[in-house]
């Protein structure tokens, strides 16, 4: 597999087919923060067969981190939600889990899809809180990994999972510094779209939810914080892969973090 050349997009906005395709192409492998501003962006994790009924529950208990977008049938790989996509290319980058172990980080997964039979992983499209990122600058809330082309920063949490099967573990989560001022307003907008994390899990004092150093994330970018700011943190979709770690899964497939699948779907008409 070839790997690919990552590259900034500025401040050009793609659409969610147009984005799709350069990721593709191998053109574009960062963080889709920002970029095809108005499009649901999902989260996916892809898991053998004999796991999916129990990822699935895993899904329906815990639906801030892990929101279900679309499952796609065993063995598909073009969502219904993305016309002519290809869940196996149309992302930046894939992470590939063997018991519980990150192994490598690829450009796509054609050759490991093949491997694994013509039906052998069912893929989960999960919300993502780049959805409603649109909607918060829109009414006035900046957000700095934006402004500073970054990726979100996201943290191992101790808010527990609610376990399912072979899957249990805590809680990831994604960190957006808001002025003290727009706390308010910041909730009430993202609590609009349930289905890409809603509103938020914690606000404040980071080590009550076992966070001990906001400056190293366990991905992603670290930003800073001013002193009129707190620390929002919001459920995030990165959540399966850490459970997938501790639950030491044989073999999962991951996105990597903060590199979506941008979908075809409007989050204003979907989820507002």
């Amino acid at each position: 597999m070839q790997s690919r050349t990552p590259h900034h997009l500025d401040d050009q906005k793609f659409a969610a087919k147009e984005l799709r395709a350069l990721c593709r192409s191998g053109s574009y492998a960062g963080p889709t923060s920002g970029l095809a501003d108005g499009n649901v962006q999902a989260n996916l994790m892809i898991v053998p067969r004999e796991y999916a009924f129990d990822f699935l529950l895993f899904c329906q208990r815990n639906p801030k981190p892990c929101p279900l977008v679309e499952v796609l049938e065993a063995g598909m790989f073009e969502a219904r939600s993305a016309a002519g996509s290809d869940i196996r290319t149309d992302l930046g980058a894939y992470r590939i889990y063997e018991h519980g172990q990150l192994q490598r980080e690829v450009s796509d997964i054609c050759e490991i899809w093949n491997t694994c039979g013509p039906d052998g992983l069912v893929s989960f499209l999960l919300g993502c809180s780049f959805s409603f990122e649109a909607a918060l600058v829109e009414a006035g809330v900046p957000l700095r990994h934006i402004q500073q082309k970054k990726n979100v920063a996201m943290y191992r949490s101790s808010i527990p999972c609610v376990p399912a099967g072979r899957f249990d573990g805590n809680m990831v989560v994604s960190m957006r510094p808001v002025k003290c001022s727009d706390i308010a307003k910041t909730v009430e907008v993202s609590a609009r779209f349930p289905h890409v994390h809603g509103a938020p899990v914690h606000i404040g004092n980071p080590v009550t939810i076992g966070i001990q150093d906001l400056a190293s994330p366990d991905y992603g970018d670290a930003v800073d914080i001013a002193d009129d700011e707190l620390p929002v943190f919001w459920a995030c979709g990165v959540t399966p892969q850490y459970v997938a770690e501790l639950s030491k899964l044989p073999f999962c497939i991951s996105h990597a973090p903060g590199k979506m699948f941008v979908t075809d779907l409007w989050t204003a008409d979907v989820y507002d």
